[in-house]
């Protein structure tokens, strides 16, 4: 343990972290665990929530992740972190492979579908949110009366099944790529995907013609690399990078 530090970001339904031993990184995403979190809590180096925290934990504030510490242009406050660490940790990357010209579009395929486009200088451009999949059909399983909940994940090969379920699970997964085709179409910028869904929506647009990339840890990769120290230029600092 006394070699080990953490990052965690506390989403809606699961929790998201990041885990040094040596130096080494390493992303895990787990249900979230208050027990496994008060034993882990000396050494969480730096944390971020945009679901509940549990009541019965004191973090550290000093270690809290803020909009403030984000180093992109025109944050709204309001915003979501998670929204804006994606925005940050792509536009990183994109800017080191020189893939920011035309700016990006970012994706983050959770418990919501966040998209957020950055413009080729690091200016938040606004975005879009929508349902992710699991939330989709949760929606048309509570909201009517002769839907069950889907049990199943998998999405059908048959375009229009026969049966509800898989009916279910071919309209909203349909429904998300085509979400994500008409923003990249409207934005006109390369694709980033992320999040629990990413790699299901990369495999399944990467033969799209697309300008299209997939970094599954996109906010804990952020996370690791940002420095407490508020509006601080991180690239004239050195980052602890996994």
């Amino acid at each position: 343990m006394n070699n080990e530090k953490y990052c965690l970001l506390i989403g809606n339904t699961r929790w998201h972290w990041a885990m040094k031993k040596g130096t080494q990184w390493s992303f895990f995403h787990t249900a979230p665990e208050s027990q496994k979190l008060k034993s882990l809590n000396n050494v969480l180096w730096k944390w971020a929530a945009v679901g509940p925290i549990p009541s019965d934990i004191e973090l550290d504030p000093s270690r809290l992740i803020k909009i403030e510490h984000i180093p992109l242009l025109n944050l709204p406050s309001w915003l979501g972190i998670d929204r804006a660490l994606v925005g940050w940790g792509a536009y990183q990357k994109a800017k080191s492979k020189k893939l920011h010209s035309k700016g990006i579009l970012i994706a983050d395929a959770g418990t919501i579908l966040s998209l957020t486009r950055i413009t080729a200088n690091g200016e938040f451009a606004g975005g879009q949110l929508v349902a992710g999949l699991k939330l989709q059909r949760l929606i048309m399983s509570e909201g009517t009366k002769n839907l069950s909940p889907v049990k199943r994940e998998n999405i059908p090969k048959i375009k229009f099944p026969i049966s509800t379920e898989e009916a279910m699970l071919q309209g909203s997964f349909q429904a998300i790529l085509g979400t994500l085709l008409q923003a990249q179409q409207d934005a006109n910028m390369p694709l980033w995907l992320c999040g629990g869904d990413g790699r299901i929506c990369f495999d399944h647009l990467k033969n799209k013609n697309l300008e299209i990339f997939h970094f599954p840890d996109l906010a804990m990769e952020a996370m690791i690399k940002i420095n407490l120290i508020p509006n601080q230029d991180l690239n004239q600092t050195k980052s602890d990078l996994p």
